[in-house]
């Protein structure tokens, strides 16, 4: 290929750069990573045989995630001291179970970006209804 270079054209020079460089943006696009974050309004959890869902959060629009991963996703979200609650971060293909109001995981990497996210909730069995609020995210992606 040097010696093509050598004999070749400025033009054909100049095409085979520019070739190079669009190849060069395009996968660096691709590689891009980033964060968004997110608060979900609280919501009243009040069965322990059923799970409540929050509202889910998407990534902003802005956000170009078509081929994006997740990282590490942070959480976090409150109770009253004292209850007892199951809680999950949900992805379309997956659930992860949280260990408690605040932390992050990584569980879920590798998952599709682009899709939204919510929280899940459920008393433990003997608990009176509960409130949870406070419900924040951050999602780290690639």
């Amino acid at each position: 290929m040097l010696s093509w270079l050598l004999r070749g054209s400025h033009s054909q020079v100049a095409l085979l750069l520019i070739g190079l460089l669009l190849t060069g943006l395009t996968a660096s696009a691709q590689a891009a990573s980033g964060s968004w974050s997110t608060q979900i309004p609280g919501l009243m959890v009040a069965m322990s045989d059923r799970a409540s869902a929050s509202q889910t959060a998407a990534p902003p629009a802005v956000a170009n995630l078509k081929h994006g991963q997740l990282g590490r996703i942070q959480w976090q979200f409150q109770y009253p001291p004292g209850a007892l609650l199951n809680a999950w971060l949900c992805h379309p293909e997956q659930c992860v179970a949280l260990t408690g109001m605040r932390g992050s995981t990584t569980a879920l990497a590798g998952q599709t970006a682009d899709e939204p996210l919510h929280f899940r909730f459920a008393l433990r069995p003997g608990q009176r209804p509960v409130r949870v609020q406070g419900l924040q995210m951050i999602v780290n992606y690639q």
